[in-house]
């Protein structure tokens, strides 16, 4: 008869400090990865589909990528928690890897749809995974160090993605944009094979997949609801659309369907207990806010930046660099404060704090605005960014038992991700609405003969409106930013409702004993030490 191999002591699962660091690298890597495809494929868009022969469908090529992240999210965090995470995150790697060399070799426009969609399921595991390993093999006192700069490289990322994705375009071509992932994802793999070892677990109960599905279908619908313009080609929502109308009600019925099936199930994908704990609740609270207000924000600047500037795609996003400076510093000097002290509460406070004072400072931007002024305000949203992003990861990680920190993880980033998608689409249609009004006004007043034919809010594009007449030029920009500044108002109550929620966090006392060390400690099942599982 086979024996059960003993469990580790919790000394046989602690990690030397340089292999902490060399698997650290790996996970930089794979978290860099993740967050510039996000915002790397939005510069070269318009030359893609033109090449592809796809303009009226370019909205797919964004949804397909962030759908397959949103729903595979809590999937990666939960069985990481169930059977460890040294696996799942080498397949999350792979995947991502083959998903980038498909796009770069794609032909058409339904392939590259396609291997988008393969990307994004490797994707959606690599900030999940990444953080969820840190939180194994480094106690939450010491995370803040760790988990810092991982704050500072999403913001790195955010910039680098419309620069890089520009002098792609206008360079090697489009197709670099996706092969340039194929290197560091090769090596990021080659690290995390060699380096991450983590004992895999044995679990004892089983996997919640029917929670898993309608969570998915769940996330599916909210994706394609806020995405429904770009993906059906429709210029605003019509809500007596049939099929707009069957997408709603389908959502609201998976949704009652999941939560009926996670308070039936032994071992739910997305334990609703979690939410008892006050500091957990507020912190994927405040991840919600801070997708749907700080990732609305940024994502209509750098176009305001090519219209009102007349700028580049490439100038455009070095514009925003102030932004990942603010990112850089606070996102690194409050982890390094983390560590030192053991007190967090306060970054979410000062850092929700002062991004409700840079998206009130955005309601009055203008045309001919000092690019001075703009920086400060970009600043100041950076700043208030690197605050909250990583510390509401370390107070939910540290919220929940040693086996559930991957769902906490998990949880608040899939927030966050759907509060981006909600708040783009509600801060898009406020906009849209306003936008359509101020041009119409500007091109009935324009001088006959000035406005070309077909010109409109829907044809609206930096390249058109810089062939615009000197006039006509000038009105159509004054009113882009006239029915962007209003647009920030929208935004204003939901920051000032993550401000206050964030002072109702409980502080809870930063542990000083890694993941792993305290699960074992704990009596977890696990395959064996040291385990490649």
């Amino acid at each position: 008869m086979t024996s059960t191999p003993p469990l580790p002591e919790p000394a046989d699962v602690a990690l030397p400090r340089r292999t902490v660091y060399v698997i650290f690298a790996a996970l930089l890597a794979a978290m860099f990865l993740s967050s510039l495809d996000q915002s790397v494929v939005g510069t070269a868009l318009p030359t893609i589909v033109g090449d592809l022969d796809a303009v009226a469908h370019e909205g797919w090529i964004i949804t397909a990528y962030l759908l397959a992240i949103a729903v595979v999210m809590p999937v990666y965090g939960k069985v990481g928690d169930l059977y460890g995470r040294r696996i799942p995150f080498l397949i999350a790697i792979s995947l991502f890897i083959v998903g980038s060399t498909g796009s770069a070799l794609s032909g058409s426009f339904l392939e590259l749809v396609t291997w988008r969609s393969v990307q994004g399921l490797g994707a959606g595991g690599l900030v999940i995974l990444s953080q969820a390993i840190i939180a194994d093999i480094v106690s939450a006192r010491e995370r803040g160090k760790f988990m810092g700069p991982m704050g500072a490289v999403f913001g790195v990322a955010t910039v680098a993605g419309p620069l890089l994705g520009g002098w792609f375009t206008t360079g090697p071509g489009w197709r670099w944009v996706f092969w340039t992932n194929v290197p560091i994802g090769i090596l990021a793999l080659t690290i995390a094979f060699f380096a991450l070892k983590l004992p895999a677990r044995r679990p004892s109960k089983r996997f919640d997949l029917w929670g898993a599905i309608l969570l998915a279908a769940t996330t599916a619908g909210i994706v394609f609801l806020t995405s429904w313009t770009s993906v059906t080609g429709a210029t605003h929502y019509d809500w007596s659309s049939p099929g707009l109308l069957a997408t709603l009600a389908a959502t609201v019925a998976a949704f009652a369907a999941f939560l009926l099936v996670e308070t039936r199930v032994e071992d739910p994908v997305l334990p609703l207990d979690l939410f008892r704990s006050r500091t957990f609740s507020v912190s994927v609270l405040i991840a919600l806010v801070l997708g749907m207000t700080m990732f609305a924000a940024l994502s209509f600047l750098p176009t305001f930046l090519q219209m009102a500037q007349g700028v580049g795609p490439t100038e455009s996003g070095l514009l925003m660099l102030p932004m990942t400076l603010g990112v850089l510093l606070t996102a690194i000097a409050s982890g390094l404060l983390i560590t030192r002290t053991g007190k967090y509460k306060i970054y979410p406070i000062i850092g929700m704090g002062l991004s409700t004072i840079g998206i009130v400072w955005l309601t009055f931007i203008t045309a001919n605005m000092s690019m001075v002024v703009f920086g400060a305000m970009v600043f100041t949203l950076g700043l208030g960014m690197g605050l909250v992003m990583q510390t509401i990861v370390i107070a939910a990680q540290n919220a929940v038992a040693p086996e559930r920190v991957g769902v906490a993880t998990s949880t608040n980033n899939f927030l966050r991700e759907i509060g981006a998608a909600v708040g783009t689409s509600v801060f898009a249609t406020a906009f849209t609405a306003n936008l359509t009004t101020q041009i119409d006004d500007a091109v009935k007043s324009a001088p006959a003969g000035s406005v070309p034919d077909g010109f409109g809010a829907g044809s609206l594009t930096p390249d058109a409106v810089a062939k615009l007449p000197s006039a006509l030029h000038d009105a159509i920009v004054d009113a882009y930013a006239n029915a962007l500044a209003p647009a920030f108002w929208y935004l204003v109550p939901l920051s000032v409702l993550g401000f206050i929620v964030a002072f109702f966090m409980r502080e809870v006392t930063l542990s000083k004993t890694a993941g792993l060390v305290a699960a074992a400690r704990d009596g977890a099942q696990y395959a064996g030490s040291g385990s490649a599982g």
